[in-house]
């Protein structure tokens, strides 16, 4: 082999090293890379021919020249091919924005991707946050879907999200239809009482009234309304439930009950069910399947439905305005509010679901049972800010 022969081979074959290859900084596409080298090294062995100074090889040096521009055109290929692939798989992706739990998340979601196709970037939040990040970014928003968030937070955000009605809509409860466009129903969420039994004791924890006795002073769990939305859901109930159609006399009892928390406001949701059973706390202000999750496997621990009355506010699955995934958003709405999954959040997240054909655990009560406050939630919602600030006024007073 000549100087001018090794020469060349050696320095091709460098090129067409993995560390060389113009798709070393994608490894994430194995074919486009597969692609490259074996064309680099195609050219290898058309450039040593060429090179070769024997008079034999020079009758085939224009077919040799007809390869090289053959394969010059399969690596320019590859790129647009591999670029398609990819765009292609950005069409069949969501991202999702939820304040559930991230166990709650996180099986259904791995469900949706086997059944579907399609891959959900799921990234968790407060409800809070993600309103105002869907508010600052309506010309270009980051997140197709929004899921969760009860209907008195995002009442009043309607012109955030894109109208849609699922067909699972003909079997939902009445008082869960989608009635403003823009809100599908994934699940229903009372406020209840959870009460660490062994505390209690013989004390009697039936009813928002029984929160104000001395011996429960700062051994209730509540969590601050602005940092949590089961909280502020409490607040919305017992202003309703003690109040009995005077706004008034509703703020009063918000008062007393503050007093008697004693300077203890925790800082969210988890930290009230937690408190409960591990005994830091007597009783805790959540929501029903913060509860019954601990109930199912504690005989401790107990719901109470407030004598007073109960707000049974259902969260939802909203598709966010402008997003430019559009098919695969309602898609998701479409499988969120299925009898399979709702089937699912009842039998084994303790999520009451908003279809007529799905039921709730035996241990859980049926709404029948419960004195219901039905709440408008467009109302709800405009409230909530003024609400929020005067419990907060409240709380400060009192520290």
């Amino acid at each position: 082999m000549s100087h001018d022969r090794l020469y060349y081979t050696e320095m091709m074959y460098q090129v067409a090293s993995p560390m060389h290859s113009p798709l070393h900084a994608n490894e994430k596409n194995p074919y486009a890379m597969y692609v490259h080298r074996i064309a680099l090294f195609r050219i290898c062995d058309i450039l040593n021919r060429m090179i070769n100074r024997d008079k034999k090889i020079a009758k085939i040096r224009f077919s040799c020249f007809f390869r090289l521009i053959v394969t010059l055109c399969v690596i320019l290929c590859a790129v647009p091919l591999t670029s398609c692939r990819k765009k292609a798989q950005e069409q069949q992706s969501l991202v999702v924005y939820s304040p559930h739990p991230v166990e709650f998340i996180t099986e259904l979601v791995r469900n949706f991707e086997n059944d579907t196709g399609i891959h959900v970037e799921a990234v968790q939040k407060g409800t809070g946050e993600i309103l105002s990040n869907l508010a600052l970014d309506q010309d270009s928003p980051a997140c197709d879907v929004m899921w969760g968030g009860s209907l008195s937070s995002v009442a009043a955000a309607e012109n955030l999200f894109e109208p849609y009605t699922t067909p699972n809509e003909d079997f939902f409860q009445s008082a869960y239809k989608n009635t403003e466009g823009v809100f599908t129903r994934f699940s229903d969420v009372p406020s209840v009482f959870m009460v660490n039994r062994n505390l209690a004791g013989n004390l009697e924890i039936s009813g928002y009234y029984d929160l104000l006795r001395p011996e429960l002073k700062g051994r209730i769990a509540f969590a601050d309304p602005n940092l949590s939305s089961s909280s502020w859901e409490h607040v919305l109930n017992m202003v309703y439930a003690t109040g009995g159609g005077d706004e008034e006399k509703g703020w009063e009892y918000v008062r007393r009950l503050c007093e008697n928390l004693d300077g203890k406001l925790l800082s969210g949701s988890k930290k009230v069910y937690e408190g409960v059973s591990d005994g830091t706390f007597v009783v805790g202000l959540t929501f029903e399947e913060g509860g019954a999750n601990y109930a199912e496997t504690d005989d401790n621990i107990s719901l109470v439905y407030m004598k007073e009355g109960v707000v049974f506010m259902p969260d939802g699955v909203y598709i966010v305005k402008g997003t430019s995934h559009l098919e695969q958003a309602q898609i998701f709405v479409d499988y969120m509010t299925g009898k399979n999954v709702q089937t699912y959040i009842a039998k084994v997240l303790n999520r009451r679901s908003v279809r007529n054909d799905v039921g709730i655990k035996p241990y859980l009560v049926s709404k029948d049972a419960v004195k219901e406050i039905r709440v408008d939630y467009k109302t709800a919602g405009d409230l909530k800010n003024d609400w929020l600030s005067r419990f907060a006024e409240i709380w400060n007073s009192l520290q």
